[in-house]
């Protein structure tokens, strides 16, 4: 069943049996299919190679697809979100080829996008029902129960009678993921939707997406590691329109202990340390700069640090850097 709370269900003190029934999944024993990406490859018209020979399978729950701004993350999720054809490659989505069949897809897919823009003076309730409309839920009676149950869920309730034009960051993106909801969907991309949101709002809108990853293939395509490290039991790195990376974020983690060490250091040193060692990565603390290196063994004045998966991404990207 669809993870909604019952207090998610309740609509001005009224308990919507007939909203819960709507936005329940089907209880397939099999679950939902998994996602296979083979050899997907793009090549844009100036020349550019957005996405080189990309291969992924994607399971039901969270998948993080972790990579800098301009490593072809958001190619690869209008790609699979059938906004655009790649050069080369075959998505399928269980049985269904999503290339030759974008329309099937369709209906299956619930997407929010790095940026979408909205009505300027339209009000969420009213924008919810008419993208409830174009999803196919003709019944009025029906939509209202699904509009009013995901204005619950998204904790728009309160707010369903201002125009979503004047919603905060986090607001807007809690009716991105509401509007994505709609119809049930079997595969849920959300790009980079918590740039930009306050820490607050950045983790109630990472507890709605954890509540809904049972049962659905998630994708959730960021440049942010902790976005990743607190949701997503497996990743990928993407950078250079490649896969550089893929697993489970643990054991990527455990790949590199007793392998980073970390010292403070003073700013103008960095560029020595630089040419010395293989720094991963480097942050101002109080005005000085502690850096990550790694080494197989303890250098001298380091000292171990506990890696994270922060330490997995940088390291990555520095090899990606070196070999380029």
């Amino acid at each position: 069943m669809f993870p909604v709370e019952r207090e998610a269900l309740l609509v001005e003190g009224k308990f919507s049996l007939k909203a819960a029934a709507l936005l329940s999944y089907s209880g397939n024993t099999g679950g939902p299919a998994m996602l296979e990406i083979t050899g997907v490859s793009h090549v844009y018209a100036n020349g550019t190679r957005a996405l080189d020979n990309v291969n992924l399978s994607i399971p039901r729950g969270m998948y993080g697809l972790l990579g800098p701004n301009g490593a072809g993350k958001s190619t690869l999720m209008r790609t699979i979100a059938t906004l655009q054809t790649p050069t080369d490659g075959v998505i399928k989505f269980g049985d269904l080829d999503i290339l030759a069949q974008p329309e099937e897809l369709r209906k299956k897919l619930g997407y929010l996008p790095q940026d979408f823009g909205v009505y300027p003076r339209v009000t969420a309730m009213d924008m919810l029902d008419h993208m409830a409309v174009l999803k196919g839920i003709a019944d009025k009676g029906e939509r209202k129960a699904v509009v009013e149950t995901l204005l619950n869920q998204t904790n728009l309730w309160k707010h369903r009678s201002h125009f979503i034009a004047g919603f905060s960051g986090g607001m807007r993106q809690r009716f991105g993921i509401a509007q994505a909801l709609i119809g049930n969907p079997e595969l849920i991309i959300v790009d980079e939707p918590t740039a930009g949101l306050d820490p607050e709002e950045r983790n109630r809108f990472l507890n709605l997406l954890a509540g809904i990853s049972d049962n659905v293939v998630i994708i959730l395509s960021t440049h942010i590691v902790d976005d990743v490290a607190d949701l997503c039991p497996r990743m990928a790195v993407l950078a250079g329109g490649k896969v550089q990376l893929e697993g489970a974020p643990l054991d990527l983690i455990a790949q590199t202990k007793g392998r980073i060490w970390k010292k403070t250091i003073g700013r103008e040193e960095l560029e020595a340390y630089q040419e010395q060692y293989q720094v991963i990565s480097s942050r101002l603390f109080a005005g000085r700069t502690i850096i990550h290196v790694l080494a197989d063994s303890q250098p001298a004045g380091f000292e171990a640090v506990e890696a994270g998966l922060e330490d997995v991404y940088f390291t990555t990207l520095a090899d990606l850097r070196r070999a380029a």
